[in-house]
């Protein structure tokens, strides 16, 4: 039983959990992080995909597996970061990639979650999918040490692949494009597999009337033409300068949304910028009244625009993943990345008007229509029967409460970095950690 202590936190209630009656295809877990959006909107895609198979599907987010208050702690430091400091992150992010295993205090933090992840699992769970680098990285290390004996997968869900993302023990990578991919096998990722997408079917092109009545029901101008600038569920980045830039090119009119971030669209509305959106719940409705889609971290919404068969274009990207996934989606030639704002005009009427539009409308429709989805690259590997997990022993109990006490001082990422920087330094407890 756990300790009162240590409470297992529940699954997270999802609407796509239950098995069609008589099922007999068995659980799977997906371990996601609620850090932005993108990571929960892929394991929602792909808990509504495996539930269609007859699976019950356990939702979990990784924050709630970490010790004390880590988890809030660690997603309120990348958001200030990204909100304020956004050099720091990229200096983090970048130092964290150079190697190809995770620092001492990521690896402390990870063993400090194996105990509860796996008194998270419920009996008969027969794989555990993660959608989140941290969550792989503890399911990795449980499959190696034999302590998680059903399979476990990683669902990579950028176009470009930190390090972090690639974790020894892990069964199988599963990838949305080749060039993820291939920049996962090049790091040393184990049996990648390019599976594709996994959207909500709402995100489709739109007819004439869905595209007339999207306009009018969110209050659009019925006859100009539309870019929809995204800033993820957090809105951060330089957004008021993008939307301004856009509305100085006279190729578009801006549509915003800012997610989470009201003050932003406030601040928009102030600016100008006529029709800026707080948290939008209907982004297929809104994709539909739009012509082209504007972005800057390359994620979630990016493969909605695929879908929706808008052409895209990534622009003031956020530090980090943002201009990493911009690099990646260029390269596979489904999203322009516009470097500067003397190209802002010229990429977007070519992608409005010209055949590199077109062009990216038929490669994005084709990234949802050719790939075989994840469902049957983790199904393929499922077994009969599922075994017993093992729990591991009580000093990773002890490591729980030292891990949770330094990241309450708010030092972890200054470790995180200082440990890539000069590493010998740590080696002792980093030995302790790998249990040696």
């Amino acid at each position: 039983m756990p300790r009162r202590d240590d409470p297992v936190p529940e699954p997270v209630p999802s609407p796509y959990a239950a098995a069609p009656q008589g099922s007999t295809a068995g659980r799977i877990a997906i371990i996601s992080a609620g850090v932005g959006a993108g990571h929960d909107g892929a394991a929602e895609g792909l808990a509504r995909r495996l539930a269609e198979h007859g699976f019950v599907v356990d939702r979990h987010d990784f924050l709630d597996l970490l010790p004390a208050r880590a988890g809030g702690l660690l997603c309120g430091t990348y958001h200030r970061l990204l909100t304020w400091m956004p050099e720091g992150y990229e200096r983090l992010y970048t130092s964290t990639d150079r190697t190809a295993r995770p620092g001492l205090v990521w690896r402390a933090l990870f063993r400090a979650a194996e105990r509860r992840t796996l008194r998270a699992l419920a009996p008969g769970t027969r794989a555990v999918v993660s959608t989140y680098p941290g969550a792989g990285q503890v399911l990795g290390a449980l499959r190696r040490r034999g302590l998680l004996r059903v399979p476990a997968f990683t669902y990579l869900t950028d176009f470009s692949v930190h390090a972090l993302w690639v974790a020894p023990g892990i069964d199988a990578h599963l990838a949305v494009h080749p060039v993820p991919a291939a920049q996962a096998h090049a790091r040393g990722a184990t049996a990648v597999a390019v599976a594709g997408p996994v959207t909500d079917r709402r995100f489709a092109p739109a007819t004439a009337g869905q595209r007339a009545a999207a306009r009018a029901r969110f209050a659009l101008p019925a006859n100009a033409t539309l870019a929809l600038l995204v800033a993820g569920s957090w809105g951060v980045g330089p957004v008021r300068r993008a939307a301004d830039e856009i509305r100085e090119t006279g190729v578009a009119v801006p549509v915003v949304v800012c997610g989470r971030n009201q003050a932003l669209a406030e601040q928009l509305r102030r600016d100008g910028i006529e029709h800026a959106f707080g948290w939008v719940d209907d982004m297929p409705g809104l994709m539909h009244a739009c012509d082209v889609l504007v972005q800057n971290a390359g994620g979630l919404t990016s493969l909605e625009a695929f879908a929706a068969g808008l052409p895209v274009a990534s622009y003031r990207c956020i530090p980090g993943h943002g201009q990493t996934n911009a690099a990646a989606l260029d390269e596979a030639g489904l999203a322009a990345w516009i470097r500067g704002p003397a190209d802002l005009g010229p990429v977007l009427a070519e992608l409005l008007h010209g055949p590199r539009g077109e062009n990216q409308r038929t490669a994005g429709l084709a990234l949802h229509a050719s790939a075989p989805g994840p469902v049957a690259a983790i199904t393929g590997r499922v077994g009969p029967r599922p075994t017993p997990m093992r729990f591991p022993g009580r000093r990773r109990i002890v490591l729980a409460a030292t891990v949770a006490a330094t990241l309450s001082l708010g030092i972890a990422a200054p470790l995180a970095y200082a440990y890539n920087e000069t590493p010998d330094r740590f080696s002792a407890v980093a030995h302790y950690l790998d249990g040696d």
